[in-house]
């Protein structure tokens, strides 16, 4: 069950941000189904933008089922998926023309090329890039690879006028990688269970 507080609070936020915006969400484990509630619902799912949702995580077939658990419209969502090769190969992404795989959470200049071929296909006047995590990310690869590959991808997605939102999760975060997402983000949200 999601905490509608924490998600209108997320959104709320967001709503607030001037195109070209890039946030660094910070949130705990509890309340990632409400950061999905608030991004990519009340925030994104308002708004009709197309999402790009990078995931370095889960699958994006497990995204996609907690989405439509959550009753979450997913048919604007596109995912570029660094996981799911190396857990299952390529044939689940063939299924899905809303999926795209790159190989591994390595491969940052596939992932910037995904994420342009999608901002170039889509129709949508606001895009948004959701950055799921950035902990992932770092785990494979060094800080100071990742840290060129934010600068970029941001920078490209800043010129677009596109939305860029980098989840961490705050019990994996390491000083560096805050350090690192604050010198490319715009602005932070803390997103927190209502007490």
């Amino acid at each position: 069950m999601t905490d509608t507080r924490t998600a209108g609070n997320v959104a709320r936020q967001l709503n607030e941000l001037m195109p070209g915006s890039a946030v660094s969400l910070q949130m705990s484990v509890d309340s990632y189904l409400d950061v999905m509630r608030g991004v990519l619902d009340m925030y994104a799912g308002k708004r009709d933008m197309d999402t790009i949702y990078v995931t370095a995580t889960i699958s994006f077939e497990a995204i996609k089922r907690v989405m439509a658990a959550l009753d979450i419209d997913t048919s604007r969502v596109y995912f570029v998926d660094c996981i799911s090769h190396i857990m299952m190969g390529t044939e689940a992404a063939q299924k899905d023309e809303r999926a795209s795989l790159v190989e591994s959470p390595t491969m940052l200049e596939n992932i910037m090329l995904k994420v342009e071929y999608l901002m170039r296909r889509s129709q949508s006047k606001e895009k948004l890039v959701v950055i799921d995590s950035i902990n992932s990310l770092a785990i494979h690869n060094n800080n100071w690879i990742l840290s060129e590959f934010l600068h970029i991808l941001v920078s490209g997605l800043r010129a677009k006028d596109a939305y860029t939102i980098i989840l961490s999760v705050e019990e994996h975060s390491t000083p560096e990688i805050a350090s690192m997402v604050n010198l490319v983000c715009d602005s932070g949200i803390r997103a927190a269970k209502e007490e």
